[in-house]
């Protein structure tokens, strides 16, 4: 059996990652990582094949040209992108694969394979000042940064609607096994027992984030 595509994104803060890498040690025999590709040259300590496929800018756009992208974009004078055969090889392994990508991405995913199921979710925290307060913890970041990732969740979170499931990440290994347990039964066609999670069973709860990141952005709620 073919795998299903796993289209996972949220706000900066909520824990993307760490449930990416959780549900890898857990479930290793299920899932797969998507690598993305990037025209940018390598980091101290970045390996080709692992963090991501770095590919020269030429070859990248050629690669746009002859449709071997899922999806892709430019940031900052380099490109991004969902490497089309990586995805496909891993998913006729019996493979799901994982893709941690932004809204703009999903969509273009979801469009570029329509032979293929795929299942989007939306990872946020309890609350905004949840949010808030775990960019603080990191302890990396300026005001001013923090700020920019605050107005840039209340823009994504007009956009959680077009999700398929909402997860809110309050507990990681929690929250790890219910998006195992909802993959589960999509591909297992028993979808009707994620319905909880499902975005249209959760709209008063992303309504009321919406209204709290609007106050964080006019500096009303700290």
């Amino acid at each position: 059996m073919d795998g299903l595509i796993i289209i996972v994104s949220g706000f900066s803060g909520a824990g993307k990652g760490s449930i990416m890498k959780n549900l890898l040690e857990k479930h290793p025999e299920d899932y797969a990582l998507s690598i993305s590709a990037t025209s940018r040259k390598p980091r101290p300590g970045e390996k080709h094949g692992t963090d991501y496929f770095f590919i020269d800018r030429a070859n990248f756009e050629e690669m746009i040209k002859k449709n071997q992208l899922l999806e892709y974009a430019e940031y900052v004078g380099n490109y991004y992108g969902t490497p089309r055969r990586y995805v496909e090889d891993k998913l006729n392994m019996g493979k799901n694969v994982i893709l941690e990508i932004e809204m703009q991405g999903a969509m273009k995913i979801k469009h570029n394979m329509p032979e293929t199921k795929v299942i989007s979710v939306f990872v946020s925290t309890l609350d905004a000042v949840t949010l808030y307060g775990r960019l603080v913890g990191r302890g990396t970041e300026t005001a001013e940064v923090i700020k920019k990732r605050m107005d840039r969740a209340l823009e994504e979170s007009s956009g959680v609607e077009d999700y398929d499931y909402l997860l809110v990440n309050d507990d990681l290994d929690e929250t790890t096994e219910l998006l195992h347990q909802i993959i589960m039964n999509e591909r297992n066609g028993k979808p009707e027992l994620n319905n909880e999670e499902r975005v249209a069973s959760n709209m008063d709860f992303i309504n009321d984030m919406k209204f709290k990141l609007l106050s964080f952005s006019k500096g009303e709620l700290q």
